[in-house]
């Protein structure tokens, strides 16, 4: 779009349509409250722009929350970002539970004491890759109800929930119109998706949720994520990857620019290969989508944390967007976190001309465009340079200087001449993440408890046919035993020693282990993409009654998509091939079905339950279906914990009673590498000794490869050229004019060692040509034979230290190829 045409839609848009005041008509103060207009939400009387990141309280424990937010806020947040998730707190119709991790109230009065607000995602449907998608299970079996749509018993329950939320929020004056650190609310999530999969009564439904949140009188705006017909005031958000090309707009000129979920990577599934996405990329698309006038951005995730227990959505992994800014562990992934930190410092620099100017568009060159903020009658100015060439870099002309840019990159002009920042020039540090087995954990002595497999003799027959998994479980227990029992003759056999019986199950997911006769068979599952599997195998058979025992295996109830309440899982059909009489049909044999597993029952993983069952000496690899029992110390120091269990297949880990999730390791990627391999033990789950460990095993492993780590980002790094801008924090803003606080502004690198350790060594420093990343660089054909010994001088025994780039210290006796341009890489130990 021209200069023009841009400066005339702003204005058209903030004249034409009056300010949305969320307390108004109720006779509250204006500054006690949210109000909005076309450039931006209005915070007690005052604009803002809003970096928020999403911190999932229940995917933590309360012990983190003060490092995350403290972390968040760090890295130059004002916002965090929560769904609240309804299967949490009501997992019994009628039974609320707000403690632990399930502490909604504290969470977000901790948010506020930080001087951070908070986007309330209320759903109550949330997705999120978490268990039925936040819906408590006991919902499916409320008669005649479709979830999601207009549809009485749903909407009923629904309002319910929501109302107990919203005044659980208003009682403890937690909203921004009350004094509290809630700026937004949530209906809904994504409904767009599934709207047309309702009809008319999708269109009925998602007006009916916006006149029901409207009406609940918050204080504050309500959104609506990815929902272009949000009613009335309510504003419609984007999410996605690149919002600031892809947003069509508020459907209201009157509503700002709001971006709810920047996906900072992909989240796993058991079976997918690493899931990346650079900080560069993430940098370019908030960059766009404040220059194209969006004035909030959130990271989904920042914090994506641990799926403890059974709390993870259908086939998703234990761990959660670990390639956040903030990892697992809550440490944090370097250059991520910092490039963001440093793309937030810069916009707040352009805070005044992105707030009050007039936006203009130049089109300098084919891929390269300027995109500047002005305020008339003044010389308040910011420019966002942008090269959307995704191959070359440019030299661009602008104001009568030239600018590089690199390959699809934005430089940050904030006086409309200083660069300040640059998308694709990363000058903050890099880390990389360590693992070592923690010596006191050393040789654990471990005991095993084989579980009992149920038969038909045991089991009485209940149903005709194979019971629906999850109406069988109910969300209590991810397994259910199947149990029929056939009476087979001589004659049915096969005579040949070559050939034998098949069992042939046909189930609809998610995964199974087999037993004929007590003895195991095999194993089958599906995948996040196909639920159902069939499972085949060769089977001996004896003359007489031969006893088949299924255990069918849930990995999370489902999160998306139209009709959730009619999905299903379990066998569906159950033959046996190959006998002489031909294929025998079980399907209809009569099965009986037994809930959960006797460890599950009797609490094995406690320390009382653990007395309940008969525990010996485990001796190398074990039989399937097995638990393992082990006490340990607390591993060394104070920082995070996790455990590798490369001997073992599937199952579920508990500590000290408490679950910290699935695993499955047998389940390989395309890489041949398991989707996740190391576990997360919150520290706060573990004792200073004696410290029960109980591990379910599914498919028979050795529990002497089970190793306790401890985890850190002890190894930072920085990888800066000469044609790199000076850090962010060299600028600041003071009368209009962008001024250095430094005597020297140019490139450096910058090296912190985190909770105030020191750097004990340099493991590598090159000043030349280097190659490779953090943890594996390398030398290349040019670099100074000082460069170790400098950067020792400056860093070692240090927290931190700031090494200029600059040839007169690292060339100061020879310069070996001065015709290149030279980066600086160094690898620095933390101790």
């Amino acid at each position: 779009m021209s200069a023009t045409t841009a400066g005339q839609l702003l204005a058209v848009a903030l004249l034409s349509a009056s300010v949305f005041l969320a307390t108004a008509g109720h006779g509250r103060n204006a500054l006690q409250g949210v109000t909005y207009d076309a450039r931006s939400l209005i915070v007690n009387g005052k604009r803002e722009l809003l970096f928020s990141g999403s911190i999932h309280y229940p995917r933590s424990t309360p012990d983190m929350w003060p490092d995350l937010i403290s972390k968040a806020k760090h890295g130059g947040l004002n916002v965090i970002q929560t769904y609240v998730f309804w299967n949490v707190h009501e997992p019994v119709q009628g039974q609320f539970n707000f403690q632990g991790n399930k502490d909604l109230v504290k969470f977000i009065k901790m948010i506020g004491e930080h001087g951070m607000y908070v986007t309330l995602r209320v759903g109550p449907f949330i997705q999120a890759e978490w268990n039925h998608g936040g819906l408590p299970y006991w919902l499916r079996e409320v008669p005649n109800i479709t979830f999601r749509s207009d549809n009485e018993p749903f909407k009923y329950h629904m309002e319910r929930y929501v109302r107990k939320i919203i005044d659980m929020m208003k009682e403890e004056k937690l909203f921004a119109s009350q004094g509290g650190p809630i700026i937004l609310a949530q209906i809904e999530n994504e409904y767009n998706h599934v709207q047309l999969a309702y009809r008319e009564q999708g269109t009925r439904y998602i007006q009916w949720a916006g006149n029901l949140a409207l009406d609940l009188d918050i204080g504050v705006p309500w959104i609506m994520c990815k929902q272009k017909d949000a009613p009335g005031p309510v504003i419609n958000t984007c999410n996605g990857r690149h919002c600031g090309d892809t947003f069509t707009g508020p459907n209201r000129p009157n509503k700002p620019t709001l971006w709810t979920e920047n996906w900072t990577a992909q989240y796993r599934v058991f079976g997918d290969p690493p899931s990346q996405r650079s900080a560069e990329d993430i940098a370019f698309s908030v960059a766009r989508f404040f220059a194209k006038n969006g004035s909030l951005t959130n990271y989904y995730m920042y914090h994506g944390g641990t799926n403890f227990g059974r709390t993870s959505a259908v086939f998703t992994t234990t761990r959660y967007y670990d390639e956040a800014p903030l990892d697992e562990y809550g440490l944090q992934r370097e250059p991520k976190w910092g490039h963001l930190r440093d793309l937030h410092k810069a916009l707040a620099l352009c805070r005044k001309p992105l707030l009050w100017g007039n936006p203009s568009v130049q089109r300098i060159a084919a891929n390269v465009e300027a995109i500047t903020f002005e305020m008339p009658g003044t010389k308040t100015c910011a420019a966002f340079l942008t090269n959307n060439d995704t191959k070359s870099a440019h030299v661009t002309e602008f104001r009568g200087e030239s600018y590089y840019l690199p390959s699809r990159s934005i430089s940050i002009l904030p006086d409309c001449k200083t660069v300040v920042y640059n998308t694709q020039t990363i000058v903050s540090q890099h880390n990389a993440r360590n693992y070592r087995r923690s010596k006191v954990t050393e040789n654990l002595k471990w005991e095993m408890y084989k579980e009992v497999i149920p038969d038909a003799a045991k089991v009485p027959v209940d149903s005709k046919v194979p019971a629906e998994l999850y109406g069988l479980t109910k969300d209590t227990t991810d397994y259910a035993w199947f149990t029929t029992s056939i009476e087979i003759s001589p004659r049915d056999l096969p005579m040949r020693k070559d050939i034998l019986p098949v069992l042939r199950v046909a189930s609809l997911g998610h995964a199974m282990l087999a037993f004929v006769n007590g003895e195991f068979i095999g194993k089958a599952h599906g995948s996040h993409v196909e639920k159902s599997f069939v499972f085949q195998k060769p089977i001996n058979l004896k003359p007489g009654t031969n006893h088949l025992s299924l255990l069918g295996m849930i990995v999370g109830l489902p999160d998306s998509g139209a009709y959730m309440e009619h999905r299903f899982a379990g066998p569906r059909m159950v033959t046996i091939l190959g006998l002489n009489t031909g294929t025998l049909d079980l399907t209809m044999n009569g099965w009986g079905h037994q809930v959960g597993l006797d460890g599950e029952k009797v609490k094995a993983y406690t320390q009382g339950g653990s007395h309940r069952v008969q525990w010996k000496k485990a001796n190398g690899v074990g039989p399937a279906l097995t638990w393992y029992k082990a006490y340990f110390d607390a591993p060394e120091g104070d920082g995070p914990v996790a455990i590798r269990l490369p001997g073992f297949g599937k199952g579920m880990i508990w500590v000290n009673g408490q679950s910290i999730g699935r695993f499955w390791n047998s389940y390989l990627t395309p890489l041949l590498q398991p989707s996740q391999s190391e576990y997360h033990i919150p520290r706060s789950f573990i004792k200073p000794s004696d410290n029960l460990l109980v591990v379910l095993d599914e498919e028979g492993g050795n529990p002497q490869s089970i190793e306790i780590l401890t985890v850190d980002r002890d190894t930072i790094c920085s990888f800066i050229s000469e044609n790199h801008p000076p850090n962010v924090k060299s600028w600041e803003r003071k009368n209009s004019h962008i001024r250095p606080v430094v005597d020297d502004a140019k490139p450096t690198a910058n090296l912190k060692c985190a909770n105030h350790k020191k750097i004990v060594a340099i493991e590598f420093a090159s000043f030349g040509n280097p190659n490779g990343g953090c943890g594996s660089f390398e030398l290349g054909k040019c670099t100074s034979s000082i460069s170790k010994k400098v950067v020792e001088q400056k860093c070692l025994g240090k927290n931190s230290c700031q090494v200029p780039v600059d040839r007169s210290i690292f060339d100061k006796n020879n310069d070996g190829c001065p015709n290149i341009m030279k980066t600086l890489a160094i690898q620095a130990k933390c101790s």
